[in-house]
């Protein structure tokens, strides 16, 4: 096809700043947002900003954290599809489209995910007229199967949980060897489109908002870690742009105490939706991270009910301080694996022994609206929470965060992290020993990195 017949969306640039868009096209996708959420306009609403260009974040009550390091989140429930994946989605897309490598008048896509990547594949996909087929574990959440598709997309479903991706695989190489010449696979867990929007867009978002609250009084302008637990090790790349600005800044990366991977090679089944996914990916620089910390998915799902539900909401501003508008915000933006990046920010001040100078920021993927089948569940298992259990949790999960479950990244165990790419890459998916190799020379890292300009020349060309 034609560039002028494809379906371009914004550069890398513009997802970072997204008053660079042509006026015309940005006020005519802000009217999309809410007119039409699947006219294609809306990829231009792929960004951490809102209409009024501020980031999507919220500052964590100390009376929530109990540390005194300030903890910011930054949160995706504002993007297309309500969660930040939808931009790993486009980067991955638009890139692979305008290298030749995909057509949509030719091929069927397929986006294997545990969660918020194939919803955003879902709708990137259908919006840039490709057929797509997004891979599931039938574990996940009701809402997530509804989402693909009312975006249009076919669902397959594997067996088992999150922590299931060899499944995953397994059914990509079945559906590719049935239809060879049309099948293309867009697998999150490999493809360096979504490392780079993390790198560039989240990263120097995140960068910019450390300016805006040292003018607020939050923080000295520096942010000193970056926690992010890892699905696709796509979100935690923000923390390699973030060590370029600032190289003491610590990276830490999460997992599930129930599998805990990079930890001690660990395995398991586990219900903190889109993480802890059983082996390291190829697109995590795991050599340049810090720390690895794990959390309980009871303590994540235990807490989400605090943010979310009624009784929470009145021991957070009835016995705690919590202001009524900032709980209120968490109740919107947060969903379990927002619960356990919050856990993982007070664990790692606490660790680092932070103050309140050291800005410690992490993400809430998606929210609430993901998960309410599985609060229902929560219910059903652990009984009705009213205020007094509220209160146990918010001393007991958020309050009592302990400094167990950590593993600091020492040059032996980066290169242990870096080591067990082998058994899923090159013995499983076709990698080489060299490729796996050349991930030890931070020039690798570099390159990948540097390629956001040559995508943003190639979007902006096809557009002319």
């Amino acid at each position: 096809m034609t560039s002028s017949s494809l379906v371009i969306g914004p550069t890398f640039e513009e997802m970072l700043h997204p008053w660079g868009i042509d006026s015309d096209v940005r006020a005519a996708a802000q009217r999309m947002s809410v007119e039409d959420p699947l006219d294609p306009l809306n990829l231009y609403n792929i960004t951490w900003h809102g209409r009024d260009n501020r980031v999507f974040y919220q500052v964590l009550p100390e009376e929530l954290t109990c540390v005194e390091a300030p903890i910011v989140v930054i949160y995706g429930k504002d993007f297309p599809t309500g969660s930040h994946k939808v931009g790993a989605a486009y980067s991955v897309l638009v890139e692979k489209e305008l290298t030749g490598e995909v057509d949509p008048s030719v091929d069927r896509l397929v986006w294997p995910s545990t969660g918020n990547y194939g919803i955003g594949g879902a709708w990137v996909g259908c919006r840039m007229k490709f057929a797509s087929t997004v891979i599931l574990p039938e574990e996940m959440s009701r809402e997530r199967f509804d989402l693909i598709r009312s975006y249009g997309a076919n669902l397959v479903l594997t067996p088992g949980c999150e922590s299931n991706v060899k499944e995953i695989y397994d059914k990509c190489a079945e559906l590719r060897a049935a239809d060879p010449e049309r099948v293309r696979v867009l697998n999150q867990f490999e493809v360096f489109g979504n490392y780079r929007f993390h790198y560039y867009v989240t990263g120097n978002t995140i960068a910019e908002l450390a300016e805006g609250l040292h003018a607020q009084g939050i923080g000295d302008g520096r942010v000193a870690a970056f926690v992010s637990a890892m699905g696709s090790a796509g979100t935690i790349a923000a923390g390699d742009r973030l060590k370029q600005i600032w190289p003491e800044h610590k990276i830490v990366g999460l997992e599930p105490v129930q599998c805990p991977t990079l930890y001690c090679n660990g395995y398991g089944g586990h219900d903190i939706q889109g993480i802890g996914d059983k082996h390291v990916t190829w697109i995590h620089n795991v050599m340049n991270m810090d720390a690895i910390m794990c959390i309980d998915d009871v303590e994540c799902k235990k807490g989400l009910q605090v943010l979310v539900e009624e009784a929470g909401w009145s021991a957070l501003t009835g016995r705690y301080g919590v202001a009524e508008e900032i709980a209120q915000s968490l109740a919107q933006i947060t969903g379990i694996s927002g619960v356990c990046n919050i856990l993982g920010a007070i664990k790692t001040a606490k660790f680092y022994d932070f103050g309140k100078n050291d800005l410690v920021v992490t993400v809430c993927t998606d929210a609430i609206d993901r998960y309410r089948s599985v609060m229902g569940q929560m219910a059903a298992k652990y009984g009705r929470m009213d205020e007094v259990e509220a209160a146990v949790r918010v001393e007991g999960i958020f309050h009592g965060q302990k400094l167990d479950w950590i593993g600091e990244g020492t040059v032996e165990a980066r290169r242990r992290w870096h080591n067990l790419k082998y058994y899923t890459w090159v013995e499983q998916q076709g990698k080489g020993v060299e490729e796996l190799n050349a991930q030890l020379d931070p020039e690798f890292w570099l390159a990948q990195q540097a390629r956001v300009i040559e995508v943003d020349r190639l979007i902006r060309d096809a557009r002319t």
